[in-house]
């Protein structure tokens, strides 16, 4: 119980800095002549909390074992979508709890799905708090997935450990060194990304608020039209470009500012994503030569490009309502959301490394029957894959696509149509953003689900963020005792 203090003591830091990025929306109010003290009030309180917990959990020795690093992992999360809600809460949007709740984790897993109807006209203060918290949250999945999953062994992340990081003793001094290091880096692309939107049409707070989503890959918008609000083609290239850019590792930027001047051409699951994102961009842009007949070849290659790697990467940006092009775009973004991005990456879903070792596999098998006395064994990365990895790689397969069964299941016992339930169920554990349909869809909206759906939703993102497992083993007893 003893360690516990420190998981708490944690929580209290990350709640301190969640009050002190509730200024910013304070500032905006200030900025845009929004009398109200929404963010003052939620920052104030939360603050309040995080030093009640520094201050009664403070000791000396800060180590974690391995059960609390699983429960600092999860309570993070839902400590701050529950305290992020505070200002939702307290607008004038008349958002409901499960509302706030919902629109919170969808903003600090990077999901997108929002419940706001009518965001031209929300207020700037609550926009840009919209985006702030896919932007802590992009880095915190980053962080995350480079320092602490690895030692968790959750799904073959042990694959990404950094060296140096061998047990969960020393998560946290090699957290603050690695963030440190991310931080540079993720700051200087969403910079960039912010000036370049703002040198292509963009005011400056919209430029503000879009960098900040497009390099956490979250897909939060300031318009209800999305991107497509625009009708920027230089945008939407501009979009295209960070969203790739913060879809690819970041321990690769970390190899690349060491040294490793050849790493993003090398590295085996970066090549599979621009392999991805090829044959998809070539696949659906032959799809809409023959259907988008009114544009020219490069207008839909353009579109094309957009969509495909807005879904791929579970940003969600759009521009167009893509479920009017016809059956097939619909069956093939479901699949782009189960693929997802890279892993250390801000991106979401099953991950593209988890897909090529699957193959590696199947490929020995097939090796191993034409062969029956060959030994055949599985690298990636210049990395030998054992057994027990290969297992927690199908193992996570298994259980990812078994609860988006049953998420889709209970969204239907809610009265949802099909497609709403089934896609709605895919993007909240890919955490995508849109869903597929007219309910849930490109030019749809979250809010007339019933709050049970909503609640589940939230589960579902939760979930996906955090790699399933990380969540789940607290539920075992069995896990306490060892």
């Amino acid at each position: 119980m003893n360690n516990n203090k420190t998981v708490f003591f944690a929580i209290g830091i990350l709640l301190i800095i969640l009050g002190v990025f509730m200024l910013i929306p304070f500032i905006v109010q200030l900025i845009y002549d929004e009398k109200n003290s929404t963010f003052l009030s939620s920052a104030t309180v939360t603050v309040f909390i995080g030093i009640l917990l520094i201050l009664s959990n403070l000791e000396e020795s800060r180590k974690l074992n391995l059960q609390q690093a699983f429960l600092l992992t999860t309570l993070s999360w839902l400590s701050i979508a529950l305290f992020g809600c505070i200002p939702f809460l307290l607008s004038n949007l008349n958002l409901s709890f499960v509302d706030s709740f919902f629109e919170s984790m969808s903003g600090i897993t990077t999901t997108g799905s929002t419940v706001i109807i009518n965001l031209d006209n929300a207020p700037k203060g609550i926009l840009i708090w919209r985006a702030i918290l896919q932007w802590l949250g992009g880095i915190g999945v980053i962080v995350m997935a480079i320092t602490i999953l690895p030692l968790l062994n959750i799904g073959g992340m042990q694959l990404f450990r950094v060296k140096g990081s061998d047990t969960t003793e020393k998560i946290l001094p090699r957290t603050r060194e690695v963030t440190i290091m991310i931080s540079t880096i993720y700051l200087v692309l969403t910079f960039s990304c912010g000036i370049a939107y703002w040198l292509f049409g963009m005011n400056i707070f919209d430029s503000v608020a879009h960098s900040m989503t497009t390099i956490a890959t979250g897909g939060f918008s300031t318009y209800s039209d999305s991107i497509g609000h625009f009708q920027n083609p230089k945008i939407e290239i501009v979009s295209i470009i960070f969203i790739i850019l913060g879809s690819i590792p970041f321990i690769a930027y970390l190899k690349f500012i060491k040294g490793d001047k050849k790493i993003f051409f090398k590295d085996v699951q970066i090549k599979g994503l621009i392999y991805i994102l090829i044959i998809s961009v070539l696949l659906m842009f032959l799809y809409l030569i023959v259907y988008n007949k009114e544009y020219s070849l490069l207008e839909n290659l353009r579109i094309s490009a957009f969509n495909v790697v807005s879904i791929l990467s579970g940003t969600g940006y759009v521009t167009t309502d893509f479920s009017l092009w016809g059956k097939f775009p619909l069956i093939f973004f479901l699949f782009l959301m189960f693929v997802g991005g890279c892993a250390g990456s801000t991106t979401c879903g099953i991950k593209i490394f988890r897909f090529q070792i699957l193959g590696y596999f199947v490929l020995n098998q097939i090796k191993k029957l034409v062969y029956p006395h060959g030994v055949f064994s599985i690298e990636y990365n210049n990395e030998k894959i054992d057994n027990t990895f290969m297992y927690s790689i199908i193992s996570f397969i298994f259980l990812y696509f078994f609860i988006f069964f049953i998420l889709a299941a209970l969204l239907s016992l809610n009265g949802l149509d099909f497609v709403t339930a089934i896609s709605g169920s895919a993007s909240a554990i890919s955490n995508v953003g849109p869903g597929l349909g007219y309910v849930i869809g490109p030019n749809g909206n979250f809010s007339d689900l019933p709050n049970l759906s909503k609640l589940g939703l939230s589960l579902g993102m939760l979930l996906g963020r955090l790699e399933l497992f990380a969540v789940l083993v607290l539920f075992f007893p069995s896990f306490w005792k060892n």
